[in-house]
């Protein structure tokens, strides 16, 4: 669950609703619950005031003989009504003969004789309880102004939710007493808002993942572009949709045209700089020919004809930097197999290990001349060349292995620096130009990989790294490549040996 937290955006926002969700829920139902139970303690108030009210006037109007029939036939499974000769004034006495009260049967089934089991009565000893816990130990004064006798009464709070008792003087001096005790549904969950807690859920889980699949969608769609600008690719995104996704998409496009001009012009002034060299270079050796001094004459024409192929191979490599070959999907395992048996036809000792069937997009080319120069490199120095194709979830691999002296581990890096060589000498036949690795790895890094250098007990190995299609991210199962060998991508044309 944490790895999907925070590898997932879409996740992160759903949660984040939902808990937002929950606890606006939860704040706004308590405070409703806390106000819905305000308004049924006053109405439950009201109602046992004005019941009270007119239990007190019926006793007043009714012969003394029928005063205890109009009591029996007043009570409910809630209150009780009893009289009593004197002024209550022990609140402690009196809770518990309110509760006695409410514990006994209603008296209308007593009466009747009735097989019929009555209402249950109220809990009277665990509301007697929690009375004795939290509730008023005193009388209050009940104004003739705050219910609907015109004479003032005790009240008496039994506990802290709807338990309450009154106590009234009648006319004839005798005391009403009533006692309500009524357990209200004031619970704060319950189903209905449970089942509209679960549709606002769901309904906002639905809005949540319509809203971020809007949001990372034009994401995805930088990322991939992002990547294929990293390969060299032209990718123009469409600027719509809202204003923050249009400008970000304006600014990538922006950007993109700015290094494209820029790597363009650093080209075109490298062409201009090369071929500005090459009439004062053809100058110069028009001049050495002249020399009468015939050693002095030769080595001036060698080291002219140095500086002539550092030029051309400036120019070369300014172009490997700036190429315009178009991007397509190639077969890398037949793209390098073909590329050894060229190179052994001319006689180079050149071995291809056979291997499953990798394909990527990329500029073949271009990616075709890197990995000559790393087989050239390896016969060269190291007599022969075994080269193989493998591929994992993540890159394929393009390793040249060799039985030369290696590479000292200080100058594995320096290799790739234009125009370095470990070869001492500035004979071009031993040591060439110092070009080749260094092209190597700009094709590679234009391609989203790089070159990789690494001494083996007997040998050096040579890496081309790319990144794999996107395919072999996440599917890469038998079936996926069955049909990815099935879609046959285009295999790049052999290359004449001079090329």
């Amino acid at each position: 669950m944490r790895r999907l937290w925070f590898r997932s955006l879409t996740v992160q926002f759903i949660v984040l609703m939902l808990l937002a969700l929950a606890v606006s829920q939860g704040v706004g139902g308590l405070v409703a619950w806390r106000e819905r139970a305000s308004m049924l303690q006053n109405q439950i108030k009201s109602e046992f005031l004005g019941r009270a009210a007119s239990v007190a006037q019926l006793l007043e109007t009714t012969p003394p003989q029928m005063q205890d029939e109009v009591l029996r036939a007043s009570a409910t499974n809630y209150s009780r009504f009893w009289v009593t000769p004197s002024a209550p004034e022990d609140v402690a006495g009196w809770r518990r003969e309110a509760f006695g009260q409410l514990t006994l049967p209603l008296p209308s089934f007593a009466a009747l004789g009735s097989a019929e089991t009555p209402p249950p009565a109220p809990p009277g000893d665990a509301l007697a309880g929690a009375a004795q816990a939290s509730a008023a130990s005193h009388w209050s004064e009940l104004p003739a102004t705050a219910w609907p006798l015109d004479r003032p009464a005790r009240f008496l709070q039994l506990d802290d939710a709807f338990g309450m008792g009154l106590a009234v003087r009648l006319k004839d001096g005798s005391w009403l007493n009533t006692a309500f005790a009524k357990p209200a549904a004031t619970a704060l969950w319950t189903t209905p808002a449970a089942v509209t807690l679960g549709l606002m859920a769901l309904l906002l889980t639905a809005i949540a993942a319509f809203l971020i699949r809007g949001i990372t969608r034009p994401m995805r769609q930088m990322a991939d572009a992002a990547e294929a600008l990293g390969r060299g690719e032209h990718v123009t995104l469409a600027e719509c949709g809202p204003d923050d996704v249009r400008q970000t998409a304006e600014a990538f496009n922006r950007m993109q045209e700015r290094l494209q001009r820029f790597v363009e012009d650093r080209t075109r002034m490298l062409a201009a700089i090369g071929h500005d060299l090459r009439t004062p270079i053809t100058s110069l050796r028009l001049r050495a020919e002249f020399v009468s001094d015939e050693e002095t004459r030769e080595k001036m024409l060698v080291t002219l004809d140095e500086l002539r192929t550092m030029t051309e191979a400036s120019l070369a490599f300014a172009r490997e930097e700036a190429v315009a070959e178009e991007t397509r999907a190639v077969d890398l395992t037949a793209l390098v197999e073909s590329l050894c048996d060229d190179l052994r036809e001319i006689g180079q000792d050149v071995v291809f290990a056979e291997g499953e069937r990798a394909c990527a997009r990329c500029r073949p080319d271009a990616l075709r001349r890197a990995v000559r120069n790393l087989i050239e490199n390896a016969v060269r120095y190291g007599g022969r060349a075994r080269v193989s194709v493998t591929e994992s979830a993540q890159t394929i691999e393009i390793r040249v292995e060799d039985d030369g002296p290696g590479i000292p581990a200080e100058a594995i890096e320096q290799v790739f620096a234009p125009f370095y060589r470990l070869e001492s000498s500035r004979n071009r036949e031993t040591g060439g130009v110092g070009l080749g690795l260094a092209i190597a790895r700009t094709i590679a890094r234009r391609h989203g990989g790089d070159v990789t250098l690494a001494n083996l007990p007997d040998g050096l190995a040579a890496c081309v790294s790319l990144p794999a299609p996107p395919l072999a991210a996440g599917t890469r199962t038998p079936k996926a490549r069955a049909r990815l060998r099935a879609a046959k991508p285009a295999v790049a044309a052999p290359l004449s040996p001079g090329a």
